[in-house]
């Protein structure tokens, strides 16, 4: 690792990922995380997410169409991919599986500072007793071929860019707001279903 990068997460981004691994709980899930990269700053911002999968998630074809589509998209507005996030089936599985790695990997080569975020289910249950600001979620980062947990001292930390998104995600956990998320294979089975979720924080 070449330095310490700071992953600044967004509210919607943050709570949209957390959103689809609640919808698809008995399920591995999946997605892609969009923004900027400030070099100057050292600073990923993650402005945007798009929930990928729930099933057959390591297959490679619906995944090449659904980046086309995406950088597609979001390249208009300025935002590339920065990022995959991973959420596991099992409540207790805290390994970054070889599905993950292999999709970092492939973002790698686009982007070398590429981050993978793996949901924490403890950390998820734990929200509404603790009242915790940092997020559900663990940082990886690449160092040379194997992927790393990115704690600060191994280069890489990772935060919410708006303090209260815990509290937020709360409030849509509590009006089961997971019910409307979109992912990239509700959209595949129903081309009108919107895989942006443009609705989602209306």
């Amino acid at each position: 690792m070449t330095g310490e990068l700071v992953y600044e997460i967004g509210q919607n981004a943050y709570i949209k990922l957390v959103l689809h691994a609640l919808k698809h709980k008995t399920n591995a899930v999946n997605g892609v995380l969009l923004g900027r990269y400030e070099q100057s700053k050292g600073v990923v911002e993650i402005s945007e997410a798009v929930p990928l999968f729930h099933s057959n998630i390591g297959l490679l074809p619906p995944l090449e169409v659904a980046l086309m589509q995406i950088e597609e998209y979001y390249s208009d507005q300025g935002l590339s991919l920065v990022g995959y996030f991973h959420a596991n089936e099992r409540v207790d599985d805290k390994d970054l599986s070889n599905v993950a790695k292999n999709i970092g990997d492939h973002l790698c080569r686009y982007f070398p500072q590429s981050g993978i975020l793996l949901l924490d289910n403890k950390k998820l249950e734990a929200l509404s007793k603790v009242k915790d600001r940092s997020p559900v979620m663990q940082l990886y980062r690449r160092d040379g071929s194997k992927w790393k947990v990115g704690g600060v001292e191994e280069g890489g930390r990772l935060g919410l860019k708006e303090p209260s998104a815990n509290v937020m995600l709360l409030d849509y956990i509590s009006s089961k707001k997971w019910e409307d998320i979109v992912d990239f294979d509700d959209h595949l089975d129903d081309i009108s279903k919107d895989w942006l979720n443009a609705e989602l924080f209306k």
